[in-house]
């Protein structure tokens, strides 16, 4: 179901009392609005200009034409699309007074982060079964982890994501939200307008809990059992630069999953309460902002082929 059909659904059954929402963000503390602005849009930059350049590294450079930079590509292009959903309403509201988002927006910047991090997260998994392959039956390597089957992967990530969301966001935008209509958080997310319905969500929460076992926990653990067949691989080779070079080639990915992972997990998977608001609105500012800024980083400065691959970009660029 697309938020076309959501938003017809709504307007039929009226069930909200008003039209849009208000984002409070770090609107209690005015003095730092401008320095919050001012930060804010310098990760968006370089999430844009970091991600946007692994991505033109990985289709013009011959030598990155791989799975593994394959899977880095659209993982870029996820981030870039993630942050780009929520960072400039972000910005807005900072400089604006009147911090409101319209129901329809507010369910848009809902579904896609939903879509864009389920996405994610099963791309870090095929990144780790890739990561298997590749160490564990490296003569079948190039047969198993062809084209079509990369390909498949990545639609298969999207095609998953789009209805289970669609779904789930639909189940929350037709309650009643008849009082308050103040979203303590710097973006729209479930947890946040559950906490504004004025009718019974714990079966809300049960759903939103059950999505996220399926689209976080499962990928976490088919990441973590290709990890568990590499290191008991790697610990098998009798040469220690051997096994120095796979878990190199490793530590990036198993970073950028603990990173996302980690936060992820915490905001989705644990129980809200009044004290955890100020802590969960931080640790979305995490995982929605820094994991996207922090990705090219460490895929630049933890994996050698991207580095020459840069440093042969900008010896072109200055030759020129």
């Amino acid at each position: 179901m697309n938020l076309k059909e959501v938003a017809s659904l709504l307007k039929k059954e009226n069930h909200t009392a008003f039209s849009e929402f208000i984002l409070l963000g770090y609107s209690d503390a005015p003095n730092l609005q401008v320095l919050l602005f001012a930060i804010f849009l310098f990760i968006y930059a370089d999430i844009i200009l970091g991600n946007g350049l692994i991505i033109y590294i990985t289709l013009t450079d011959p030598a990155l034409h791989t799975p593994m930079y394959f899977f880095l590509r659209n993982l870029s292009f996820v981030e870039i699309c993630y942050t780009s959903v929520t960072l400039p309403k972000m910005l807005e509201n900072l400089v604006v007074e009147k911090r409101s988002i319209s129901f329809l927006d507010c369910a848009a910047q809902i579904y896609f982060p939903l879509v864009l991090g389920g996405t994610e997260c099963l791309l870090l998994a095929a990144m780790a079964y890739d990561r298997y392959v590749a160490i564990c039956n490296p003569l079948h390597y190039v047969l198993i982890m062809n084209k079509q089957f990369c390909s498949a992967l990545i639609t298969l990530s999207v095609s998953v994501n789009v209805p289970i969301h669609g779904g789930q966001i639909y189940l929350v935008v037709v309650l009643p939200f008849c009082g308050s209509h103040e979203i303590n958080n710097l973006f729209c997310d479930i947890p946040s307008l559950l906490d504004l319905a004025c009718a019974d969500t714990n079966m809300n929460r049960l759903i939103v809990f059950a999505v996220a076992i399926f689209v976080l926990i499962i990928p976490f653990f088919l990441i973590l059992a290709s990890y568990l067949r590499i290191i008991s691989a790697v610990l098998k080779m009798s040469s220690a630069e051997s096994q120095k070079k796979a878990f190199v080639t490793c530590s990036s990915h198993l970073i950028v999953v603990l990173l996302f992972y980690g936060s992820a997990s915490i905001v989705y998977l644990t129980p809200r309460s009044k004290e955890s608001v100020s802590i969960n609105k931080l640790l979305s500012v995490f995982y929605i902002i820094l994991v996207p800024l922090f990705n090219p980083i460490i895929y630049t400065l933890r994996n050698r082929e991207v580095k020459a691959s840069l440093q042969k970009l900008f010896r072109i660029s200055n030759a020129k």
